[in-house]
């Protein structure tokens, strides 16, 4: 076994204080003897939501060795809000113990860098390795098989039940910190996530986080009926003997059935209303990573958390949100394809197949327009015809509202200083306008293309996530309210006070002049990088502005490279994408199995002199 740097485990500190523990806070000397996987989370980052579903089957498995400990670390400031990470541990069924930190102590103490973040500590309290991405799952089995048999031989190892306790039944833990809120209690519905207007005038709503489709009547509120088990599955089938796994979007297909968007399964599903009959019509139930097929027959290519849905151009757009792209399902063909992004995460305007998304999450067409709420960058973006520029049919992405990752808040006026925070949801209106579900701020907005303006339509929602029209109202979804709220479109918008943020995430001071970037990756125990078809690794770097390099930037097959940072640009966001293969490493099998580790880094940073002249980012490993 390769010999591992001792480095001491930092103290786990929090201000929101602990979740799924029975109310008792944890430290890691009670969790000595036991190995801890940390990770590193927030709720609005559908790569940290692709990794708790990758560490189920670990902790399941390894149950009396092994305590996952969530470390939740805001990038939003709603995130920050204690009640909001205990509706999200609720919403994503976590299992394991979280540590709310509000203001990035514990982040920071561990010099962590990206969403998702995974840290392994030893029984004995050591760092012993670092993972950021996802896809992770099967370095983490080899990891901990290594560190059980290790400190089982040394009498190190602690075997038995974790500090997990589940929440009683409409219990919301609470500290000192963060006062107990009279919460909503779920109706018939529960964090739904997008709702559809049926020709009948009866509502289709996506029950997310009970698995299913649930059709309410004309009122809002009247079941007519469910569709699915309940229980998370990839089943055709009618009535209970269908299964999803939190479905999200919808949309009406010309032949009158819904698609739907099925999240977690990583597929596109039909639903028949007349029959009451889903069956699937794209994705295979994997999901989709780098170098596999993006376009293809529908039901062999693999997808990514596609989260909305909405029929534009002869064609269905899919919202991808897992991997920052739109793709296009075509019926008569049965072919999907993707259609728009890069698979970079950042906000990039020009041809489809160069503009860059950060977790599309909404959908919405409107004549020449397909408008898009991109979540990350809380932004609002479109895509219409270039007047036959580029190489995907003559599309092209344009931004209305947002400037990139890091800039959010709640401020109307012109759309070129307005800010959201998370829009989930965008809904074409009569007059041109859309309107936007704008998630964090609780809030639903509207923006006018005619004026360039942006203003509020309603406040104190909770969470909205969609809306659809009903004759002269709008139906909001209130997710973590759990139903669904019915406005009047009002003639004038409601004013509030400006607010803007930008993360919490501290600028990283680096020096003038070069910048050393490594990329740390070292290949997990039994595997060795995949160079059978030449290099196995890939470096993309950009930044925004594009001014603040001067060189460097690009793409390339080293990890390390060298920045040249330009003079005059004092601040800015090095974009970093790193992607490796390492395959199993063992002669005698002709067939290795092989993985993909990837991870997109945003690094805010300020050029100061005495700043750092390297900037380290581990991808898997530790930096030496």
């Amino acid at each position: 076994m390769v010999p591992r740097a001792r480095v001491r485990a930092p103290e786990l500190i929090g201000r929101g204080g602990w979740l799924n523990t029975g109310g008792n806070a944890l430290t890691l000397a009670d969790l000595r003897g036991r190995v801890v996987i940390l990770d590193f989370w927030t709720f609005c980052c559908v790569n940290c939501l692709h990794v708790l579903d990758e560490l189920r089957e670990l902790e399941e498995k390894h149950r009396d060795t092994v305590v996952i400990i969530g470390v939740h670390s805001p990038k939003f400031v709603h995130e920050a809000e204690h009640q909001a990470v205990v509706d999200a541990v609720e919403r994503y069924e976590v299992h394991h113990p979280v540590l709310d930190d509000p203001e990035l102590a514990t982040w920071k103490s561990y010099a962590v860098r990206a969403w998702p973040t995974l840290v392994v500590i030893d029984p004995e309290g050591y760092v012993v390795a670092q993972h950021a991405g996802e896809g992770h799952a099967h370095a983490l089995e080899t990891l901990v098989g290594q560190l059980e048999a290790e400190h089982a031989a040394k009498g190190t190892l602690r075997r038995g039940d974790g500090p997990y306790a589940h929440p009683s039944p409409g219990h919301h833990p609470s500290t000192s910190f963060a006062p107990l809120l009279m919460e909503p209690v779920p109706t018939e519905l529960r964090f739904p996530g997008k709702a559809l207007l049926l020709p009948g005038g009866t509502f289709l709503v996506s029950d997310t986080t009970r698995h299913q489709l649930v059709e309410l009547a004309a009122d809002g509120e009247s079941v007519v009926r469910r569709i699915g088990a309940g229980e998370r599955g990839l089943t055709d089938g009618t009535g209970e003997l269908a299964r999803f796994s939190e479905p999200q979007g919808l949309a009406l297909l010309p032949d009158g059935t819904v698609a739907v968007a099925d999240t977690v399964n990583h597929a596109l599903r039909r639903y028949d209303p007349a029959t009451g009959e889903v069956t699937t019509l794209a994705g295979t139930g994997r999901q989709w990573w780098q170098g596999s097929p993006a376009e293809g027959p529908a039901r062999e290519v693999d997808l990514s958390s596609p989260w909305d849905v909405a029929w534009f151009a002869d064609r269905l757009w899919i919202a991808m949100a897992g991997v920052h792209q739109l793709w296009t399902y075509d019926p008569a063909a049965g072919t999907v394809r993707a259609a728009a992004g890069t698979t970079n995460e950042g906000l990039v305007d020009g041809p489809a197949e160069e503009a860059w998304f950060a977790q599309p999450s909404g959908l919405a067409a409107a004549g020449d327009r397909l408008w898009v709420a991109d979540a990350e960058t809380s932004a609002v973006r479109y895509v219409e015809r270039a007047g036959g520029g580029g190489t995907d049919d003559g599309f092209a992405v344009r931004t209305a509202v947002g400037t990139g990752l890091f800039d959010f808040g709640h401020r109307d006026g012109a759309a070129g200083q307005a800010l959201l925070q998370h829009p989930l949801g965008v809904t074409a209106l009569p007059d041109g306008s859309v309107a936007i579900s704008d998630t964090y701020n609780h809030a639903l907005r509207r923006y006018d293309p005619a004026t360039g303006e942006v203003t509020t339509l309603a406040t104190d929602l909770r969470e909205p996530s969609g809306a659809v029209l009903a004759d002269d109202d709008i139906v909001v979804v209130e997710s973590a309210r759990h139903r669904l709220t019915r406005l009047r479109l009002p003639e004038e918008a409601v004013r509030v006070e400006a607010v803007a943020h930008r993360t919490q995430r501290a600028a990283t001071d680096i020096a003038p002049g070069t910048l050393r970037l490594d990329v740390v990756f070292q290949a997990p125990g039994g595997q060795k990088l995949d160079t059978r078809y030449g290099p196995s690794t890939r470096l993309l770097v950009s930044s925004t502005p594009p001014e603040l390099l001067a060189g460097g930037d690009g793409a390339g097959t080293d990890l390390s490279r060298e920045l040249v940072l330009a003079q005059g640009v004092t601040e800015g966001v090095l974009h970093v994408s790193a992607m490796a293969a390492s395959c199993d490493d063992d002669p005698a099998n002709a067939y290795p199995a092989c993985h993909v580790h990837q991870q997109d880094w945003g690094v805010p940073v300020r050029v100061a002199e005495g700043g750092a002249t390297r900037l380290p980012l581990v991808l898997a490993g530790m930096d030496a």
